[in-house]
């Protein structure tokens, strides 16, 4: 097994000492794609096996696991009993004995009988990819919406894995998760419960949906825009955000370090007021039960006016990632080529010269419609830039309206302020007030009923 030595001064959210256990990350890489199956990795995959087991050891240690090694396993084809060859097996069972690791990682999809396996053979807990992934979303949920989320795609996944031993509805901490921990009780439940569990925070996610529905609804009926950052996790949203609304969202260099979604007003240079909304990062592999699950909270991006991809522009795979928002994206229903997209290309204050030089060469020769805009969310380079696209996109989509009301009309005139973009108004040589207002087409509609135009 290819070894490679853990990044202490990375993906560190809590002190040391404060870990659920020492971990080994083992990354599976078929040699051969057209066997990717029963969880290989998909045939074209970018990525290399390096930065493959890099980001796996980010997202252990984004649970505060205390990664002690992690190393690549090549394989000519998946083992239906255990993934692995038998000899694998052996190699991995020795090490994880001789560094007292508690936790295997398998960054891949196995299936409940190659995790039982691999159990009894290592004498360790195994977690593949996906649950790892609903480990560290049961921990970062905060919000009751987040947690029942949460929870429905973990005992979703637990259906076929944990049906005597799922530890979810009776705990003495937080979480929804594989580790365990002091004081935990496990719950005797048969498959029955699980399934009378799940129909229960089904309820509850509908009534959250219909909250959200009215929530959506409500600002409709206001001329205040959505704007809503998405990209890859660690692809520095939340420091934008931050940057962009001078709030305090939680924002470190680590896989999922926010997941609830936050929204708050911004004021455009130009008067105009945007709703700023910052969502969960997407990763290569989203288990489908987390996109379904999410599906409400991710509604927020389906309506949004204009969507901000945000990129890490200094990191390797910045290409790969990219690919794997566009393909959530389009699971939403959000073509790639959709108007309302703009590419921010991040952290080019991370790169040398050399490299920052082309990256801004890229950007000019890019079409106009569809040109990115460089930033650097921790400096504030480039953010004026990304306004003034977000005003022109915003722009784009709106509708000009010519008005005439009775000067008298001071109740009129307060409510186009309030439901449209007021760009001038002046007394014409009939007496009458000249209004020239922008709005939303939903909102022009509005504009014109009510005003007879």
């Amino acid at each position: 097994m290819e070894q490679r030595e853990r990044d202490g001064d990375k993906d560190v959210l809590t002190p040391t000492g404060s870990g659920s256990g020492r971990a080994l990350v083992i990354e599976p890489w078929i040699k051969n794609p057209s066997t990717r199956r029963g969880g290989g990795r998909a045939a074209g995959d970018t990525r290399t096996p390096e930065a493959r087991l890099e980001e796996a050891m980010g997202l252990a240690r984004a649970i505060d696991l205390d990664v002690v090694q992690g190393g690549i396993v090549m394989l000519h084809a998946v083992r239906p009993p255990t993934y692995v060859g038998k000899g694998k097996v052996d190699e991995i069972a020795g090490l994880t004995k001789s560094l007292e690791a508690s936790v295997v990682i398998m960054d891949c999809a196995i299936s409940p009988v190659q995790q039982r396996n691999l159990e009894k053979a290592w004498g360790a807990k195994v977690i593949d990819r996906t649950g790892l992934i609903l480990e560290i979303f049961g921990r970062r949920a905060r919000t009751r919406e987040g947690a029942l989320q949460v929870e429905h795609a973990h005992l979703t996944y637990q259906k076929g894995r944990l049906v005597r031993s799922w530890t979810h509805l009776e705990r003495q901490r937080g979480g929804f998760g594989f580790l365990g921990g002091p004081g935990e009780t496990q719950i005797e439940a048969d498959r029955r419960m699980l399934e009378e569990r799940i129909a229960r925070i089904e309820v509850d996610l509908d009534k959250v949906k219909r909250t959200r529905k009215l929530h959506r609804d409500s600002r409709k009926r206001t001329p205040y825009p959505i704007v809503a950052l998405v990209g890859y996790t660690n692809a520095g949203k939340s420091t934008l955000f931050n940057r962009m609304t001078t709030a305090s969202v939680l924002s470190a260099d680590m896989l999922f370090a926010t997941l609830d979604p936050t929204m708050r007003a911004v004021d455009l240079p130009h008067g105009n007021r945007i709703i700023l909304s910052d969502t969960v990062g997407f990763i290569s592999d989203l288990p489908t039960t987390l996109v379904a699950a999410f599906r409400a909270t991710l509604e927020e991006v389906i309506e949004a006016d204009v969507i901000l991809h945000v990129r890490d522009l200094s990191h390797e795979d910045t290409s790969a990632q990219s690919h794997d928002v566009e393909k959530v994206l389009s699971e939403l229903g959000i073509a790639p080529e959709d108007r309302r997209i703009v590419e921010v290309w991040n952290k080019i204050d991370r790169l040398d010269a050399n490299g920052r030089e082309r990256i801004l060469n890229l950007v000019e020769r890019a079409p106009a419609e569809r040109r990115p805009v460089a930033v650097s969310a921790i400096t504030g380079e480039g953010v004026e830039r990304l306004i003034g696209a977000v005003e022109t996109r915003l722009a784009e989509k709106r509708q000009t309206i010519e008005l005439s009301l009775d000067p008298s009309d001071g109740a009129g005139l307060s409510w186009l302020y309030r439901h449209a973009e007021v760009l001038s108004k002046d007394m014409d040589e009939h007496g009458k007030l000249a209004v020239t207002v922008r709005a939303d087409p939903d909102q022009a509609a509005r504009v014109r009923a009510k005003f007879t135009v």
